[in-house]
């Protein structure tokens, strides 16, 4: 069975944040070319997860472009106010266009921030939403910990990630796509090199749907739960804190 080679990534803060600011003008076109539009209802998946009744603060983590934020914000019902915090200054500039553009129904607030080192108070947020970022943080222990110190006791954590499928013959199929047609799309449409080589690398390097729910007990999360989604492709994880 073809597999991905498990190279270590190299994920210092400064050179990824780098990275996705290099793509930022181009990040929502590939998320949803490469997706097949998908990203819109693993999205919507995670926004009902998260179980909003309209009073709530949500961080909404690695925020991108601010689609999930978005998304929340805009849901019936959704969060009372959101902060959405992401480390690259140029992705977060076109969130907040994004975000002009579209008027919010609720406040919203965009904040330049570690994951592993957020400005928000202890027992702060209601809900936590992350999607496709926790890979790409350094040190996802300590994200986990930063996690349960901001949210206040019986707050949830919604996340979704890409993983490997289970399937065989969906893992290779999978394989492919990421290994060879992937890499060569995102530098075509994005022009950056390394880019879209980094997207199936930090995947295939990254804790399996196990290991990442055994950091969240760890941490101190319980009803640690997950979904797989469109066939393992991504899995949606729901934790307690």
């Amino acid at each position: 069975m073809a597999e991905v080679d498990l190279q270590p990534v190299d994920k210092r803060p400064a050179r990824v944040a780098a990275m996705f600011d290099a793509i930022a003008e181009r990040y929502d076109l590939l998320n949803h070319l490469l997706s097949g539009g998908l990203d819109w209802w693993w999205r919507a998946r995670a926004v009902r997860a998260a179980r909003f009744s309209g009073t709530e603060r949500l961080l909404d983590l690695c925020t991108g472009t601010g689609d999930l934020a978005r998304a929340a914000a805009c849901a019936r019902p959704g969060p009372a106010s959101v902060v959405a915090a992401d480390f690259a200054g140029a992705m977060l500039a076109r969130a907040r266009e994004k975000m002009r553009r579209r008027r919010l129904p609720v406040p919203a607030w965009l904040v330049q921030a570690d994951a592993r080192c957020l400005p928000v108070g202890d027992g702060s947020v209601d809900v936590v939403t992350i999607g496709f970022g926790i890979r790409n943080v350094d040190d996802v222990i300590a994200a986990a910990r930063e996690l349960r110190r901001v949210l206040k006791p019986g707050g949830r954590l919604v996340m979704l990630e890409f993983a490997l499928p289970e399937r065989r013959w969906l893992r290779r199929a999978y394989l492919v796509y990421f290994r060879r047609v992937l890499p060569v799309i995102g530098r075509l449409v994005s022009s950056h090199p390394d880019a879209y080589w980094y997207l199936p690398a930090s995947v295939s390097a990254f804790q399996t749907p196990g290991q990442l729910c055994a950091i969240l007990s760890d941490a101190g999360f319980v009803s640690v739960a997950t979904r797989p989604l469109s066939g393992g492709i991504v899995w949606m994880y729901v934790a307690v804190r």
